[in-house]
Parts: structure tokens; C-alpha cells; sequence
């Protein structure tokens, strides 16, 4: 009977005992990566001469704004380009109403000294490095005066290019 009370007990004693269990972890650690790219934005106001008068003893000016934003760092250029106008170049531009055209050009400074294109033919383009934030240019165009061509509404589309 004592074996049989001796065992009873450790039964007991073994239920009444909170249980041990045995736990265990492993851990790792790993990279969490990204590239980041160089990227620009480009967008720009039109450039808005009003009413031109060919008799006007001084040129019709008036400026625009292109506006780029690139990546901290990053440098970059910005070109204009010829525009769509019949025989138009980068040194004269040409605004068009059907087969008329009107002359005008586009500078980097407002003495309009200096043709804001693509860099050739003595022209120049903007440089910049980028800030993460817009960065503004203006655009000084100006029309010569003395062009008597047909009356009417003239138009003309430039390109803006951001090589970064």
C-alpha cells in the first residue's frame, strides 16, 4: 500500500505542478533595399505676345515660364527647340496663320542678348542641378518690329527638353 500511496502521490504532485514547457526561437535579419532614379519634370506657361503692330516703333516682348523639377543632385539642361513653323530655325522662330508667317525668338535673359535653343548655331540652353523642388526659368521672347504680314491670329508650338 505504500508504493501504491507513494505513487499516488507523485501523480498528484505532478498534476498540481504548473508544466515546464521548452521554447524555442530562431532569428535572421535580412536588407531591405531600393534604387533610387534620377528623374525630371518639365512644364511651361505659353508665351502670350498680345496684339502685334508692325508700325510700333519698338519690338513686341513678353516672357513665359518653364518650370522643372528634378532629383536632388541631379544635373541637368534644358533646350528649346525650333518650333513647328514653316522654315522656322532656332536662331529665328516662326509663329504661322495658314502660309503667313511672323518672326520671333526666344531668350535666356531679359536684355535678349542670347537665343535660348538647343546650343547650336550660337545659341544656349539653361543648366541646373536639381533640388527636389521647381526650379524656374523665364523665357524672353520678342518679336522684331517692321513685319507687315497678313492680319490674323499666328501660333506656333516649342518643345522644351530636359536632359538629365
Amino acid at each position: 500500500m505504500k508504493t501504491k500511496l507513494m505513487g499516488f502521490v507523485c501523480a498528484a504532485a505532478l498534476v498540481a505542478m504548473p508544466a515546464v514547457g521548452i521554447a524555442a526561437t530562431a532569428t535572421t535579419t535580412f536588407q531591405v533595399t531600393a534604387t533610387v532614379i534620377s528623374v525630371c519634370t518639365v512644364s511651361a506657361t505659353d508665351l502670350a505676345f498680345g496684339n502685334y503692330d508692325a508700325s510700333a516703333g519698338a519690338p513686341n516682348d513678353n516672357s513665359s515660364t518653364v518650370s522643372v523639377t528634378c532629383s536632388n543632385g541631379s544635373p541637368y539642361t534644358v533646350a528649346l527647340d525650333a518650333g513647328t513653323g514653316s522654315g522656322a530655325t532656332v536662331n529665328v522662330r516662326r509663329m504661322s496663320n495658314g502660309g503667313d508667317t511672323l518672326d520671333y525668338s526666344m531668350y535666356t535673359t531679359a536684355g535678349r542678348t542670347t537665343v535660348w535653343a538647343d546650343g547650336t548655331g550660337g545659341t544656349s540652353t539653361q543648366a541646373g542641378t536639381g533640388n527636389g523642388a521647381v526650379q524656374n526659368y523665364t523665357v524672353f521672347g520678342r518679336i522684331p518690329t517692321g513685319q507687315f504680314v497678313t492680319a490674323g491670329a499666328y501660333a506656333d508650338t516649342v518643345t522644351a527638353t530636359v536632359t538629365y
